[in-house]
């Protein structure tokens, strides 16, 4: 097993995590549930828009489930050349994170929306290592995998 493998292993645990926590802890403020938003409790007092909220999180935890699937078929049966590309994959679809959900993320930190308090920092540096784990592993990785 390389340092690619391990590392998108890795990172599908963390997201099987999430998942597990959307499922069946939406309470929990661990694992990036939905416990973190102030507005999930209060979406408790308004049935139809906690039914509304609760598909969200749940469609959320099924697309991870699909990402997670399809992220194993190519750990078993993608080539080494392969996951070096897909990694990049990952690289340019967690970074999307900052382009809508880091801003409202912080904004919401900023209106007490989020707890605990600068939740939104520590989400931001958590993707911020992921990415720059990720980058270096692409670049190691493709010196050794691709052929010029």
């Amino acid at each position: 097993m390389n340092l690619l493998v391990i590392v998108i292993i890795a990172f599908m645990f963390l997201e099987f995590a999430n998942v597990l926590a959307l499922y069946f802890r939406k309470d929990s403020k661990m694992f990036n549930s939905v416990g973190v938003f102030t507005a999930w409790e209060k979406s408790k007092k308004d049935p139809e828009m906690h039914n509304f909220t609760s598909y969200l999180v749940n469609w959320v935890a099924g697309t991870k489930l699909i990402f997670l699937a399809m992220l194993t078929v190519i750990l078993i049966f993608g080539d080494e050349q392969i996951q070096v590309w897909i990694l990049l994959a990952l690289i340019v679809s967690v970074m999307s994170f900052y382009w809508k959900l880091y801003p409202l993320a912080k904004k919401m930190d900023k209106e007490g929306q989020l707890e605990p308090k600068n939740y939104s920092r520590t989400l931001g540096a958590m993707i911020s290592v992921l990415i720059i784990v990720f980058l270096i592993v692409f670049v190691y990785m493709f010196i050794q995998v691709i052929q010029f």
